[in-house]
């Protein structure tokens, strides 16, 4: 008989990642950090590097001082990055994926170790992808096989988990600063008064567009107000918090220059963003008004999508909002945008699973869809979805459309007004949903495209069903 594992040693908890996480959030050094969990340096030091487990002790300490629950000690980094890890190991190049428990070890006890191991897949997915195009390419000077930057940024604001604290708290004084009222107009008068920048519009301009000779920060005068607004604010983040930037990007180490200036946009998006939904103030409201998309949007002259995605990004030490993702995708199903501060992580490649709601977000224009949803790994969801227009102007002019998800898991439910009215205890209520067809285990799905990597299969060339095979 084999001897079963220990209760005590099952229930060990390894996250030297997390707990130096935390340490740096609040810029504490390792002897002030021991000192105030009430431990040695020494046996800081071993938990930081996964050679000891967290203790109980510390476990109370890292709630009482600092406000960390033991939730999100025990998730955060390592759930996103066993979820990278499952997908990129269910690539046909390998024959066999390892038991989920060792990756599970690999991601909390060797997280740089997998980091490379994802960065040496992606590379060869790319390389692949593009094969199919040397034949053109042969014999050309500039065949050479360019970097995709932004997957590189992606994947930094994913573990990041989409919140930059010095960032979002640069954001949230300067939005302390402007006059409340018009948004858009303060902000115009603070650029010319502040650094003598003035705000014109054009009909024929982009979305925004700086001309330092000139002193001109011209918008595009079709955009709406809060999207003006939105881009004034990333034109101040530019200028008056560029240091603040740059030495972020310092941090991130990107491999490549396009890398590097794809994600100080996306920074400056992000300032833009916290500047416009101030953190103390959009979390106090979201409580009070039970996270409705459509009063936070009036109430802080912000679109809804600006709301959703601001929502998914409440996650800050000891002030932790409801933990949501947010993914936005266009009408090919290609994911644009993606965050989650849930169990639930985005396939790295490729669109969202078609059972979701948000596909049928499309055929309802203007309307609220919700859905309560169950995951493989039996964690349920409550779903909503609406679709976006964004016009482009003028008759001629194309009109973008996409639609957005967001959800949160049904144990928050109660905290979202969009759940008043569903039945959260009928199992036969909660829809079937995935991540990525190849780590998806379902056997019945009517929607499935390509079979799981993990299980065999069975092809009966006597018989047909939904699929050509049936999965062992």
């Amino acid at each position: 008989m084999m001897a079963q594992k220990a209760p005590n040693q099952a229930r060990k908890l390894y996250a030297g990642v997390k707990l130096r996480e935390v340490r740096t959030r609040l810029g504490l050094t390792q002897a002030d950090y021991a000192s105030k969990l009430g431990i040695s340096l020494s046996y800081l030091n071993q938990m930081e590097n996964n050679h000891r487990p967290l203790s109980a002790r510390v476990l109370i300490a890292l709630a009482e001082q600092f406000g960390v629950a033991v939730t999100e000690i025990a998730k955060g980094s390592s759930e996103r990055m066993v979820a990278d890890l499952r997908e990129a190991l269910a690539d046909p190049v390998f024959d066999t994926a390892p038991p989920l428990g060792d990756v599970q070890l690999v991601a909390s006890n060797a997280p740089n170790f997998a980091h490379a191991f994802l960065a040496l897949h992606r590379a060869h997915r790319q390389t692949q992808e593009r094969l199919a195009q040397l034949n053109e390419a042969l014999g050309r000077e500039d065949s050479a096989l360019a970097p995709l930057p932004w997957e590189e940024v992606r994947d930094f604001f994913h573990y990041c988990d989409n919140y930059i604290d010095a960032i979002d708290r640069a954001a949230e004084r300067f939005a302390g600063l402007v006059p409340a009222g018009d948004r858009r107009r303060a902000l115009a008068q603070w650029l010319e008064s502040k650094h003598g920048i003035r705000v014109v519009t054009a009909s024929d301009a982009p979305l925004r567009r700086y001309t330092p000779d000139s002193g001109t920060l011209t918008l595009g005068a079709t955009a709406a107000p809060a999207t003006q607004a939105f881009q004034i604010l990333h034109q101040i983040a530019l200028i008056e918090h560029d240091h603040l930037l740059e030495a972020t990007l310092d941090l991130a180490r990107f491999g490549t220059p396009e890398a590097r200036a794809i994600c100080k946009t996306g920074l400056a998006n992000y300032f833009a963003g916290a500047a416009m939904l101030p953190y103390d103030h959009i979390l106090d409201r979201a409580r009070f008004l039970r996270h409705d998309l459509e009063a936070l949007s009036r109430e802080f002259d912000a679109s809804i999508e600006q709301v959703a995605q601001r929502l998914s990004t409440l996650q800050r030490i000891g002030a932790k909002g409801v933990p949501f993702f947010f993914f936005r995708v266009d009408q090919g199903g290609t994911i644009t945008k993606r965050h989650s501060a849930t169990r639930l992580q985005f396939a790295r490649f490729g669109g969202s699973c078609p059972l979701w709601n948000v596909h049928s977000a499309f055929e309802t224009p203007g309307r609220f869809l919700r859905q309560l949803a169950e995951t493989p790994d039996g964690v349920r969801y409550l779903c909503l979805a609406r679709d976006i227009v964004k016009p482009g102007g003028s008759f001629h002019a194309p009109i973008r459309r996409y639609a957005i998800g967001l959800g949160c898991e049904v144990t928050h439910a109660d905290a979202v007004v969009y759940s008043d009215g569903l039945d959260l205890k009928d199992d036969a209520a909660y829809e079937p949903i995935g991540v990525s067809c190849r780590i998806c285990e379902r056997r019945d799905c009517v929607q499935r495209s390509v079979p799981p990597m993990e299980r065999p299969l069975n092809v009966d060339p006597n018989r047909r069903d939904l699929l050509p095979y049936s999965i062992g």
